[in-house]
C-alpha cells in the first residue's frame, strides 16, 4: 500500500473519526486515502492551514479526543504553527500529518517546492514530539509513536512527516501492523506524598482549590474534595465548568482574588497556578521558595512542574488518582476544616456585582448565557468581550468553554468554534469574537457554509484592535498607531457566503437574534455594534493590583 493509506490507516486504528485540512501536491496520497475510506473518517476541509490547525485544536479541547490535521509542508505547516504553538501551551492533544520534499533532495538544499533548511527540527520547538517515517512500513509504529507522546502524561501537539515518493509510493506494510497505540502509565500516587498534603490539609481553615486543565477528566474527585473541605473551586480558563458557577463552591476568578488573602492552604490540582502566583503576587522569587500561608499542594502528572512551582507538598499523579488518594486520606484521619459556605457565597455575590459593571459586554454575555444551553459551547476569543467572559460568562459543564490559553493568540476563536462544533454536532455551540480577530479566519465562513458547520458567530464590533487602542491611549498621551480599523460591512460578507447574518446594538436584540440563529441549525453571524469609547476595560479584574 501507499506511504499515505498506510499512515492514515493507523491513525484510524487509534480511533480517530475526523481529519481537518487542505490537501496539497505532497499529500495527495493521504488525501486519496481519506476519500477511499470516508465511510470510517470524516474529512473537513478548511481555507487555510491556521484555520484547518484551530480547527483540529478545538475539536481536541471540547472533547478530550486527539485533534488531527493535514496540510502541505514549508509554507504550510509554518502557517498551520501558531495553532500548534496555542496547542502546546494549552497541553491539547492535536496531530499534524505533513509531507516533505523527494527523498533524494532531502538535505541537498536545491529549493524543492516547499523545502525548508529543517522542517523537523523547526517542528520539535513547538510541539511534544515529531518524527519522519522513512517507508511506508514505518508508518503504523511511528504513528503509534506520536499517538503515545501526544496521550501520555501532560498532554501536547504532535507531528509526523513523510517524504512525497514514501508518501505515493507502494510499500510493504506488516498485516498486523494497524492496532491502536497504548499510552504510558501514569506515575503511582506515592502515599507519602499524600500523607504530607494532608497533614496540611489538617490544620487548615480556610483551603482554595485551583484547577487547570490537566483536571479535565477529574471533576467527580474534584467536587467530593471540595465538598469534604468546605473548600471554594477556583478557575481562570481552561479549568472552567469543571465544578460548575452554579454550585455553591464553585467561584470564578474574581471571588477567588477575593478569597485569596484569607486562603491557607491551595490544593493547584492540574494547574500552573498563573493568578495566585503570576498576577496576584507578581513575584517569581515565590516559584523557588514558596511563602506560607498559604501552603501549597500540588497534584500535577508533569514532574517538570514541581521545579516550575515549589510546592510545600507535591504529589506526582494523575489529577483524578492523585485526588482521589488525598480523599480517602482526609476521610480516615479528618480534615479540621471550619465551615465557609456562607463567605463563599457573599465573595460570589460581590463578584457577580463586580463583573456586572464591565458594560456593555456583561450585558452581552449574560444575554448569550440566558439562551446558551448549560451543555452548550463557548469560544472565546481576543477581544474585550472574550476577556470578560473570563468572570462575566458562568460555566457550567467541564469543557463547554474553550479559550487558547496563555499564548493568547489573536483569530483562533472562529476557525476553533468549527472544530468544536464538528466534535458536537448536537450541541449548540457559540464563538464570540471582535472585528479585528475575526478578519483573521473570515474566509472559513465558506467552509461552515459548504460543509454546514452550524456555529454561531456573535461578532462586536469597535472598529478597533481595542486592547492596543486603549493601551497606546493610557500609555502614549493619546497616540495610537495601527490599531483602528476599516470593516467591511459584516452581514453582506456573511450572505456573500451564504451564510444568515443580523445586526443588533443591545443585549435584547442580540437575545432575539441568538434565539433565531440557534433555531436554524446552519452558520450564522450576529454582528453587534459596540463604541469602543464606552467599553469598561476587563483589566481592573483581571489583573488586580498584586497582594500577600
Amino acid at each position: 500500500m501507499s506511504g499515505g493509506e498506510a499512515m492514515l490507516r493507523a491513525v484510524l486504528a487509534n480511533g480517530v473519526d475526523t481529519v481537518f485540512g487542505l490537501p496539497g501536491v505532497q499529500t495527495y496520497p493521504l488525501y486519496d486515502a481519506l476519500k477511499r475510506h470516508e465511510n470510517q473518517v470524516r474529512s473537513v476541509h478548511a481555507r487555510h492551514e491556521l484555520s484547518a490547525a484551530y480547527m483540529a485544536y478545538g475539536y481536541a479541547k471540547s472533547s478530550g479526543r486527539p485533534g488531527v490535521f493535514s496540510v502541505v509542508p514549508g509554507p504550510g505547516m509554518l502557517n498551520a504553527s501558531g495553532a500548534l504553538c496555542t496547542a502546546w501551551g494549552a497541553n491539547a492533544p492535536v496531530m499534524l500529518l505533513t509531507g516533505q520534499v523527494p527523498s533524494e533532495y532531502f538535505g541537498r538544499g536545491r529549493g524543492h517546492l516547499h523545502e525548508l533548511p529543517d522542517q523537523l527540527a523547526t517542528l520539535r520547538s513547538i510541539v511534544k514530539w515529531a518524527g519522519r517515517a522513512q517507508t511506508a512500513g514505518e508508518a503504523p509504529g511511528l504513528v503509534n509513536e506520536a499517538f503515545r507522546h501526544m496521550l501520555s502524561g501532560r498532554q501536547g501537539p504532535v507531528a509526523l512527516e513523510m517524504c512525497w515518493d514514501v508518501m505515493a509510493g507502494e510499500g510493504t506494510v506488516p498485516a498486523d501492523g494497524f492496532s491502536p497505540a497504548s499510552p504510558d502509565a501514569p506515575p503511582e500516587v506515592d502515599g507519602d506524598q499524600i500523607a504530607a498534603a494532608a497533614a496540611i490539609l489538617a490544620e487548615a481553615r480556610a483551603p482554595m482549590i485551583m484547577v487547570g486543565g490537566g483536571a479535565q477528566h477529574a471533576a467527580a474527585e474534584v467536587l467530593e474534595l471540595a465538598e469534604l473541605l468546605g473548600a471554594p473551586v477556583a478557575s481562570f480558563r481552561a479549568g472552567r465548568g469543571i465544578v460548575s458557577e452554579g454550585h455553591e463552591l464553585g467561584i470564578n476568578c474574581v471571588a477567588a482574588h477575593d478569597l485569596w488573602g484569607e486562603t491557607d492552604a491551595l490544593i493547584a490540582i492540574g494547574s500552573r497556578c498563573e493568578l495566585q502566583y503570576m498576577r496576584w503576587t507578581g513575584m517569581m522569587r515565590l516559584v523557588d521558595r514558596p511563602q506560607a500561608p498559604p501552603h501549597l499542594i500540588r497534584i500535577d502528572i508533569d514532574p517538570a512542574e514541581m521545579t516550575r512551582l515549589k510546592a510545600h507538598a507535591p504529589v506526582l499523579a494523575d489529577a483524578a488518582a492523585g485526588t482521589k488518594a488525598l480523599i480517602a486520606r482526609l476521610g480516615a484521619k479528618g480534615t479540621g476544616a471550619t465551615e465557609r459556605r456562607d463567605r463563599i457565597a457573599e465573595a460570589k455575590r460581590a463578584a457577580a456585582a463586580k463583573a456586572a459593571e464591565i458594560q456593555p459586554h456583561a450585558g452581552y454575555l449574560a444575554a448569550i448565557r440566558d439562551v446558551l444551553p448549560d451543555d452548550g459551547f463557548l469560544v472565546e476569543e481576543i477581544c474585550q468581550a472574550g476577556f470578560t467572559s473570563l468572570f462575566a460568562f458562568p460555566v457550567y459543564r467541564p469543557r463547554s468553554f474553550v479559550t487558547g490559553g496563555f499564548q493568547g493568540a489573536l483569530g483562533f476563536g472562529f476557525p476553533a468554534a468549527l472544530g468544536v462544533k464538528t466534535a458536537h454536532p448536537e450541541k449548540a455551540v457559540v464563538s464570540i469574537t471582535g472585528d479585528g480577530g475575526f478578519l483573521f479566519s473570515a474566509g472559513e465562513l465558506a467552509s461552515a457554509a459548504q460543509q454546514n458547520i452550524a456555529v454561531v458567530t456573535v461578532l462586536f464590533n469597535n472598529g478597533a484592535f481595542g486592547n492596543v487602542r486603549r493601551d497606546q491611549q493610557r500609555l502614549y498621551d493619546g497616540r495610537v498607531i495601527g490599531s483602528d480599523l476599516a470593516n467591511p460591512d459584516f452581514l453582506k460578507l456573511a450572505e456573500s457566503f451564504g451564510v444568515a447574518a443580523m445586526r443588533t446594538d443591545t443585549p435584547e436584540g442580540l437575545k432575539g437574534a441568538l434565539e433565531k440563529a440557534l433555531a436554524l441549525n446552519a452558520p450564522a453571524l450576529i454582528e453587534v455594534k459596540v463604541d469602543g469609547e464606552k467599553e469598561c476595560s476587563p483589566w481592573p479584574l483581571l489583573m488586580p493590583a498584586p497582594g500577600r
